[in-house]
């Protein structure tokens, strides 16, 4: 359990996601695959990282339990210090990061695909953020990159999801396959990026950040202040009790 990096082929590494059931993940998790993935754009074997994850979907971001269980506000700030650590550590890698997603990929999931290079998903992908339903805000950033503005904007309002095959539309995923192909596929187009010159790969990823029309770090710098705010001002603590309370409720089958 935890993240996992192996070498898969020359040229390929994967970092794996590892917090069942859902891949909610506590701080420490946020960091360890920000240091992962650092770590294996550092090597300089590397071409592409894959960014992918074993449980019943990629990632269902935060772990509320974490945040609630802190009576104060540590934890809330070292969960968003822990995310913007992830989501820079994907954008910044020094090669191109794969994200291979299945299942739900919700909240900081947003977060990493959203600053990925290319996205490979399993016909069964959703994809949302829930953050006005647990009295947050964040990685709007970053869903801003998948789908047109407007969509953005009723996504994040209604919490909703939108589906592989929809972001593949607008070309945000370059693939969509059966669930039991997604890792063969994703591999598939890792080794076609891995079969050029590591030098030139590395030259690409850097000019393609640079002219990048959109600061994603400055943007999802500015969107944590208004979670901190709805902390502070207390909203957050009681649309999470609330969030508790129900999922109480449907495990009880009230």
């Amino acid at each position: 359990m935890g993240i996992n990096r192996h070498t898969e082929s020359s040229g390929i590494e994967v970092v794996t996601i590892d917090y069942p059931p859902v891949n909610a993940l506590p701080t420490a998790g946020w960091f360890a695959l920000a240091d992962a993935v650092r770590a294996a754009g550092r090597d300089p074997e590397t071409r592409v990282v894959v960014l992918r994850a074993d449980n019943r979907g990629f990632n269902a971001g935060v772990d509320i339990k974490e945040i609630q269980r802190d009576s104060g506000h540590q934890a809330l700030i070292d969960a968003n210090h822990g995310c913007y650590e992830a989501f820079s550590a994907v954008y910044e890698c020094q090669v191109p990061v794969l994200a291979a997603v299945h299942g739900f990929c919700l909240g900081g999931g947003i977060g990493l695909v959203g600053n990925a290079d290319v996205i490979i998903a399993s016909d069964d992908a959703t994809f949302g953020l829930p953050e006005v339903e647990r009295g947050a805000l964040g990685a709007a950033t970053h869903l801003a990159r998948l789908v047109p503005q407007h969509l953005m904007r009723a996504l994040f309002y209604t919490a909703s999801t939108v589906s592989a095959q929809r972001l593949q539309h607008f070309g945000s995923v370059y693939r969509v396959v059966p669930r039991a192909e997604l890792d063969a596929a994703a591999l598939e187009v890792a080794k076609s990026i891995a079969a050029k010159d590591g030098r030139v790969i590395r030259a690409a990823k850097r000019a393609l950040n640079g002219i990048d029309v959109q600061d994603v770090h400055r943007s999802y710098r500015f969107e944590q202040g208004f979670t901190f705010e709805l902390n502070l001002a207390g909203v957050a603590d009681e649309i999470r009790a609330r969030f508790e309370a129900d999922l109480a409720a449907r495990r009880e089958g009230k």
